[in-house]
């Protein structure tokens, strides 16, 4: 018989018991899933940060706020874009109402950033928990299927009255793969959540500044129509 073979990753994984069985498909789906995510959110981040490296540059080169906002108006922005419109939106509806605009519009601006803020993080954080979650309980799920199958391995051991290393090893590695197939995915799960939320936090508070310039700016336009 070869040995190797029935220490393959199939053949642990058909010799298993059902219950681990299920330990096992789980966290390989889980993985996947997770590498799906870190693919999409790898991207997204990527793609956040150079369309706010592109909208600081034009925004900072003199050009117009209406042109820009004309321009941004007929065409997905990015999140630091998405603020930016959101606020000038405010900002021209409240001008259009009233010739000398009345002080609440800078706290109005100030708020619809804010929530646009919150909108946007939100987008780019969507299914970042899943990767929390499967960091945490992938371990302990693998454990569970660990354990679960030791305790069979025992019971056919103690069936067959032979404690030979050909009928221990078996039924050991089985039950232990579950372990790996938890840490298998948890690892990488923890190290990319940590990753994004880094990102993510990096992200929340360049628009902060954004929005804290923009204000300003807002500001210094009400005191001259004042």
């Amino acid at each position: 018989m070869d040995h190797t073979s029935e220490f393959s990753f199939w053949s642990l994984f058909t010799h298993a018991d059902l219950v681990v069985q299920i330990v096992m498909a789980g966290l390989m789906l889980a993985s996947v899933w997770c590498w799906s995510i870190v693919i999409d959110k790898s991207a997204a981040f990527a793609r956040a940060r150079k369309e706010a490296d592109d909208f600081e540059r034009v925004f900072w080169s003199g050009q117009s706020l209406d042109e820009l906002y004309q321009s941004l108006t007929h065409k997905q922005p990015g999140a630091m874009g998405a603020l930016f419109v959101a606020a000038m939106r405010e900002w021209r509806r409240s001008i259009e109402s009233t010739a000398k605009p009345m002080a609440g519009v800078q706290m109005r601006i100030e708020r619809v950033m804010e929530v646009t803020i919150t909108r946007e993080m939100e987008r780019l954080e969507r299914r970042l928990l899943f990767l929390a979650t499967v960091g945490s309980v992938s371990p302990f799920v693998g454990l569970f299927g660990t354990v679960w199958g030791i305790m069979n391995a025992f019971q056919r051991i103690a069936g067959a009255k032979n404690t030979s290393l050909s009928v221990v090893a078996p039924g050991i590695a089985e039950a232990l793969f579950a372990t790996a197939l938890g840490l298998l995915a948890a690892i990488p799960a923890v190290i990319f959540y940590n990753n994004f939320s880094s990102a993510a936090t990096r992200l929340s508070q360049r628009l902060e500044a954004f929005a804290d310039e923009f204000s300003a700016i807002v500001s210094r336009q009400l005191d001259s129509k004042g």
